[in-house]
């Protein structure tokens, strides 16, 4: 069967991205894509109206109002400039990825894995995490990640060879016949890092939490591979700070010593919550969330 048209608008769109945005001046390339993020604000897609219901409750407002929709046009460009980066990442030299990390909370990631111990590092979609698993990989510590099998198939392969050629291992959500989950397990008792984006649930078993004082689902596999491996779960936020990347490393969220496998990672997981709550208030412009996260909204 062939793909549908659309299917193949979007990967001849990525494909334009990956060849001609990367080779752009710089100067232009950013300008093109904040008009395009203006554009794409101001028709006030479903997309864009989904993420002014999601700032709504970051800023405790019960409605959208003018506040709320000129923090989602600053979300929209920040959006647009973590797209552009995608695009033009593969051309970013090493000393740049490096040097403009600005990043706290580190240094215990780092004494972690140096002692043989994995680390599971669990992050809401903000800020570049692509940087900042470029980032990981060229401080000397590969790292395996999981993506979300795409449509087209092609641009499946394209995103699973985009994350490949920056040092990372990347595998299939679905439709590989491996088991993920097995997979990532083993990589933690190896005492090696996982990077896991999730402040979204993509199944149907996600764990509720109170997020922003509203019940949400967010997925358990984080805390569950911590409770399976005794690897450590570590909370990550990102943000940018002008041409800059900012990052800061939370604490260890710990395996609660006592309750069933599923209240524990029930536990862990409201923990992660509000690790992502702390970071997202401090810059709900680089959350880029366009999805629904709220019970109310599922």
């Amino acid at each position: 069967m062939k793909a549908p048209r659309k299917d193949h608008f979007v990967d001849a769109a990525y494909v334009l991205g990956w060849t001609v945005v990367r080779k752009m001046p710089e100067r232009s390339a950013r300008l093109a894509f904040t008009m395009i993020a203006d554009r794409t604000w101001r028709r006030r897609g479903r997309g864009v109206r989904q993420l002014e219901k999601n700032l709504s409750r970051v800023l405790g407002k019960n409605a959208v109002d003018d506040e709320i929709r000129m923090l989602s046009k600053r979300v929209m460009r920040s959006y647009l400039r973590y797209w552009l980066e995608v695009f033009r990442l593969p051309e970013m030299s090493r000393e740049r990825i490096v040097g403009g990390m600005n990043i706290t909370g580190h240094e215990k990631l780092f004494a972690t894995l140096d002692s043989g111990r994995g680390v599971i590092l669990a992050l809401p979609h903000m800020g570049n995490y692509e940087q900042a698993g470029a980032w990981l990989v060229y401080s000397g510590y590969p790292f395996t990640t999981v993506v979300e099998r795409l449509k087209p198939e092609s641009l499946f392969k394209r995103f699973l060879a985009f994350r490949e050629g920056l040092g990372m291992e990347a595998l299939p959500l679905t439709g590989s016949g491996a088991a993920v989950f097995g997979t990532l397990a083993r990589r933690l008792r190896a005492g090696k890092p996982v990077c896991l984006v999730s402040d979204r649930d993509l199944s149907d078993t996600g764990v509720e939490v109170e997020f922003f004082g509203r019940p949400a689902r967010l997925p358990g596999g984080p805390a569950a591979l911590a409770v399976q491996t005794g690897a450590a779960l570590m909370p990550v936020t990102l943000w940018y700070e002008g041409n800059s990347w900012g990052t800061r490393v939370h604490e260890e969220i710990p395996v609660p010593d006592e309750g069933a496998r599923q209240d524990r990672v029930r536990v862990m997981t409201q923990e992660l919550a509000r690790a992502y709550e702390e970071g997202i208030a401090a810059h709900p412009e680089d959350w880029h969330m366009l999805q629904r996260v709220w019970v109310e909204d599922l």
